[in-house]
């Protein structure tokens, strides 16, 4: 048996997700459907920690949450009105549970439970500091970083151990922790991973997104601010800002890849904006075709905008099936290859003879690319277009994205032309930098600072990158790549 991913092993892996819930009766079954709702963003492992006011409870597990936490005798381990969870795609640290979040603690302040949505760029330094000085590591992941910073700082209360521990850290983190008297939620102070609070009769819910807070009929009040800390304790929501102002740079993938289409990020809703990618990207290069058919399912919305500014009539000429596990039999290279026809598959009467435009997110290493343009070919397309909604990934993330080193990136060795011969399509094309922005409704421009982290399409990285200074130079180009708008 080997696990696989058919189909999407050339996609950037989703982050984590991250939910919690403070005064909720059965807050655990509350936080096992937020978790549901945002399993899109980590489908290795999940995990739920309680507490019942005297005690934490953890439950942790490799794989989704359905199997895991829709179980009656699973909640009932996880007593309480306050708990916090996690579904995870490795970013930093083996898959094992012993990495799978929430990770818990018992400090000299009481118990401490931390879910975290993001990648501590410092963090290998960080940790070879804390061992130096007598920390015992029970994980490999960075997320056990902030504990030891926390514990081991001189500060008196937990909430300045907590903002001393932040202080340190270089990257990007959305945090939900549990301690004995409440919860905190926080971002990094330019806001690269999203979080959301929302509001349930008198219950406090934080969430990765709005989608989350849909699910357990919770209304959306407001984002967590960049830079900022939510305290939540009986009978009080406070809120400061031990950060200082500074410029927000939040991911620009959540808008094109990562989030759910029915999400709000930012202030707009995800559907809308990729629409508006599509639209941008058929004024920007249009082609003569017959159909316009998205890469399903991250590539509909974006198709829809594209048929409807260039007049070609949408179709589904790429039916997926909902049905296909990640793991699967591959008893050799012929078995492999068809792998993809598990999960995808040619609608053949609608693709015979017509030119077709395919619409995808972004192409990663181009090996899925490639196998789209050729099922196409074999269902008979006269001619195979392909655009992208993205453009092009040259560099790779450090802020919690699962990105190929960047010798593997498609774009980070051939040009379009190159790729377009990699791929075996008629024609390639990406939406511009800019063309991007303006689909966000933002004005970007070469001399102004950018309004989102674009580091993976323009090199230009809004944090120091510690630990990979440490390892040598990120790549053969500078990190402050020109913008090409």
């Amino acid at each position: 048996m080997l696990t696989t991913h058919p189909f999407d092993d050339d996609k950037l892996r989703e982050e984590c997700g991250i939910f919690g819930v403070w005064g909720a009766e059965k807050a655990a079954a509350m936080v096992a459907l937020g978790l549901h709702a945002l399993q899109h963003r980590g489908q290795e492992a999940a995990g739920i920690t309680s507490f019942d006011g005297r005690e934490f409870h953890t439950l942790r597990a490799m794989g989704h949450v359905a199997g895991n936490f829709d179980k009656d005798d699973a909640i009932r381990k996880l007593p309480g009105e306050i708990a916090c969870g996690h579904v995870r795609y490795s970013t930093t640290g083996e898959t094992a549970l012993r990495n799978v979040q929430p990770l818990f603690a018992d400090l000299a302040t009481g118990g401490f439970a931390i879910a975290h949505n993001g990648n501590i760029s410092n963090a290998m330094k960080l940790r070879r500091d804390l061992v130096r000085n007598g920390s015992i590591f029970q994980s490999t992941s960075d997320t056990e970083t902030i504990i030891h910073l926390v514990a081991t700082s001189t500060y008196r209360t937990l909430l300045d151990k907590f903002i001393d521990a932040l202080r340190q850290v270089e990257g990007a983190y959305s945090l939900i922790c549990m301690t004995n008297e409440g919860m905190m939620a926080c971002r990094d102070p330019l806001g690269i991973r999203p979080l959301v609070m929302g509001r349930l009769g008198k219950s406090v819910i934080f969430a990765s997104e709005t989608v989350a807070l849909d699910v357990v009929g919770a209304e959306f009040e407001r984002q967590v601010d960049p830079g900022e800390i939510v305290i939540v304790t009986e009978g009080e929501v406070r809120s400061i800002r031990p950060f200082g102002s500074i410029h927000p740079r939040p991911c620009i993938f959540e808008h094109v890849y990562f989030s759910r289409p029915d999400s709000i990020v930012d202030s707009k809703s995800v559907y809308t904006v990729r629409k508006a990618i599509g639209a941008q990207l058929a004024l920007e290069s249009p082609v003569e075709a017959d159909l316009v058919v998205p890469v399903p399912d991250s590539g509909v919305p974006a198709a829809l905008g594209f048929a409807q500014a260039s007049g070609i009539p949408f179709e589904l000429g790429i039916i997926r099936s909902h049905y296909v596990g990640r793991t699967f039999i591959q008893p050799g290279d012929q078995v492999r290859h068809l792998g993809v026809k598990l999960k995808h598959n040619a609608n053949r009467e609608l693709i015979g003879g017509k030119r077709v435009v395919l619409i995808d997110d972004s192409i990663v290493r181009g090996t899925t690319s490639l196998k789209i343009v050729q099922m196409m070919r074999d269902a008979g397309a006269a001619e195979v277009h392909m655009r992208i909604a993205s453009p092009p990934t040259r560099h790779s993330c450090f802020y919690g994205v699962d990105t190929p080193e960047r010798a593997k990136l498609l774009a980070a060795q051939y040009d379009v032309a190159g790729m377009t011969d990699f791929i075996s399509a008629d024609s390639l094309a990406f939406i511009s930098i800019g063309g991007l922005y303006k689909a966000l409704g933002e004005a970007q421009r070469a001399d102004v600072r950018p309004q989102y982290c674009d580091a993976c399409f323009t090199g230009d990285y809004p944090t120091r990158l510690t630990d990979q200074d440490d390892l040598g130079p990120v790549d053969q180009f500078s990190l402050l790549a020109e913008r090409v708008i």
